[in-house]
């Protein structure tokens, strides 16, 4: 749950020239910040809360059948150093292409994570709670690979896959800016999103190599779907870039 202060909700009033961003659900707000929007007659808006946008838990769960080795067929009772769970049923190499990918993808949450800490730094509690949801949305790739099945669609910003997609090839249109390049002058936050922004457009090339996209050998489209996860994941970080230069953020 974020707490947003009244200091916080003055800058972003004025940094958004007197709009504000939509919240997460449960924002809640001190007794001066509310004093400050009914002043100034402000009426706050919520963004939906996606089911996986939670916080994370512990992913591995040690019950069921005995898993199997990936390659052999065979059950694995002691794990040997060189494996991990692959899925519920099976044990795999530490170097299959899935498993590398399944670490990029938990690299890629832990810059976030960092992100995400940083902007609490520079009392941007706001852009921290986005980052939060992006963190999530890390967890909900990372769940969808475990389980072989399609990605959920991401939102931020109260704004929809296809919106963030249109945003980040349009800004003039949307947010009267162009598109921007981060440099010297920008604000370290800036730097720290664009990291977060190639880190990820790094895991999704990883994700079509994982699962033989480029060979032909996706006969399932998982990797596909991944790589369109991790791509709209890239715009969305891209965005909320261009929120902060237009000041919006």
């Amino acid at each position: 749950m974020t707490i947003i202060t009244e200091s916080e909700l003055r800058e972003m009033w004025q940094h958004g020239r007197g709009q504000l961003p939509a919240f997460p659900p449960d924002t809640r707000f001190s007794d001066s910040a509310r004093d400050f929007l009914r002043a100034h007659e402000v009426e706050i808006q919520t963004h939906s809360q996606s089911d996986w946008d939670k916080h994370g838990t512990f992913p591995v769960v040690l019950s069921g059948p005995v898993p199997v080795c990936a390659e052999c067929g065979q059950p694995v009772k002691h794990k040997p150093e060189h494996m991990t769970q692959l899925d519920a049923g099976h044990f795999a190499s530490k170097t299959t292409p899935r498993l590398i990918l399944r670490g990029r993808i938990d690299s890629l949450h832990a810059f976030v994570m960092l992100a995400s800490a940083k902007a609490r730094g520079f009392q941007m509690s706001s852009l921290a709670s986005h980052f939060d949801t992006l963190a999530a949305y890390c967890r909900e790739i990372m769940s969808a690979e475990y389980n072989l099945r399609s990605p959920a669609p991401l939102a931020l910003l109260g704004k929809s896959e296809e919106e963030l997609h249109e945003i980040s090839h349009w800004p003039d249109r949307h947010l009267g800016i162009q598109h921007i390049i981060p440099g010297a002058e920008d604000h370290e936050i800036l730097h720290w999103m664009n990291v977060v922004r190639t880190q990820s457009r790094e895991v999704e090339v990883v994700a079509l190599d994982a699962f033989g996209v480029t060979q032909g050998f996706d006969t399932n489209g998982m990797g596909q779907r991944l790589s369109q996860a991790l791509n709209r994941f890239s715009s969305a970080v891209y965005v909320l870039e261009l929120y902060f230069k237009a000041g919006k953020l």
